[in-house]
């Protein structure tokens, strides 16, 4: 008996498996992002809306009203439930109707799919299970950076016209740095693409360390921190299945050990939550962390300018990418040395996705 080949990092998944992993927690939102309103999002091909109760916890159901299918997105949020725009159905936290406008009963059938959901670090997650685990076996992840007083931090959510596989490689591989961002975080091609990198990790993880000795900062770095000259730059990136956890930086060339989890120097932490919209789109949420030491507020504002400059252009990328490999078919593709981060994390998808296999 044969096995089948792992995807590499430029392979999707084939069509004949299941096209996300299930019994996990996916990023649903940013929790600045639910306020007053009900918001509606497409979560793994599931129309889902979330909204506040009115004790500020978070719920979400099916976003489809189970009278006349009117989304619930469009309705209302109310003291008692998240109301139906259309004839009026209140329905609670739960997905149950309590209220029928008019009418004295309700039917056992007026209820919708609720979904279970955590906010914590400032991340809505929700728990897509299997039939076997509808209720979440494990905790979410916690990402404690943004409740860290060291640090200043905003972050936002991009669409994209591509599958989540394509933004978890571009983030997997920091080399692409020198080329797309030249003008943000980028700097020397050269010095990206030669990058002293280990790659290390187990079942379900990925950490890929690139250190860049005695190179010149790019220019969001020489906008953020007084460098005296010439730095030595570190990129972490760690691969989660629904996250990725990226810290990068700088020192001045010679004065601190790379591998000094304590080092001083510049720092940006960034979190990365990508949830597959459909099996070709894709939500990206994020958050970047800084600890500029003068004049916080106006630094960590144009940080935060460079990191949405930055993203629009990996956007670019990506989705130009992913239109030229549905224009090209199954045309082959080379593998790099750069890639070796993100063919272990395909792989880890994979067994996520076929766990008896």
């Amino acid at each position: 008996m044969t096995t089948a080949a792992q995807p590499l990092a430029h392979e999707i998944a084939p069509a004949t498996a299941p096209s996300f992993p299930l019994d996990q927690w996916y990023v649903a939102a940013l929790s600045r992002e639910l306020k007053d309103q009900p918001l509606g999002r497409t979560l793994l091909n599931k129309p889902v809306v979330l909204f506040r109760t009115a004790d500020n916890q978070v719920a979400a159901l099916e976003d489809r009203c189970c009278h006349r299918a009117l989304p619930l997105s469009n309705g209302t949020v109310e003291a008692r439930g998240l109301r139906c725009g259309y004839h009026g159905l209140l329905f609670d936290d739960g997905g149950k109707c309590i209220e029928i406008p008019g009418q004295d009963k309700i039917p056992s059938k007026a209820k919708v799919p609720a979904y279970p959901v955590r906010e914590q670090d400032q991340i809505i997650w929700i728990w897509f299970g299997s039939a076997e685990h509808p209720q979440p076996t494990f905790a979410p992840p916690v990402y404690d950076v943004h409740s860290s007083g060291k640090y200043l931090f905003d972050g936002d959510v991009y669409h994209y016209d591509a599958p989540y596989q394509l933004i978890h490689d571009n983030l997997m591989d920091l080399s692409h740095l020198g080329y797309v961002h030249l003008h943000t975080i980028g700097g020397n091609a050269s010095i990206h693409m030669n990058a002293q990198m280990s790659v290390d990790g187990d079942d379900s993880m990925v950490r890929v360390v690139r250190h860049m000795p005695d190179s010149a900062p790019p220019p969001t770095y020489t906008a953020a921190y007084p460098f005296k000259g010439n730095i030595d730059r570190w990129q972490e990136i760690e691969f989660h299945f629904n996250h990725l956890r990226i810290w990068t930086g700088a020192i001045d060339a010679g004065t601190d050990d790379l591998n000094n989890p304590d080092r001083g120097g510049f720092h940006m932490r960034g979190f990365h939550g990508v949830t597959p919209e459909t099996d070709t789109s894709s939500h990206y949420f994020w958050t970047m962390a800084t600890n500029p030491e003068h004049d916080p507020e106006a630094v960590t504002a144009k940080v935060l300018h460079q990191t949405r400059l930055t993203f629009d252009e990996d956007k670019v990328v990506i989705e130009a990418q992913y239109q030229n490999m549905c224009r090209f078919g199954t045309r082959p593709m080379i593998d790099i040395h750069v890639d070796v981060g993100a063919n272990r994390a395909r792989r880890i998808i994979e067994r996520l996705r076929n766990p008896t296999s």
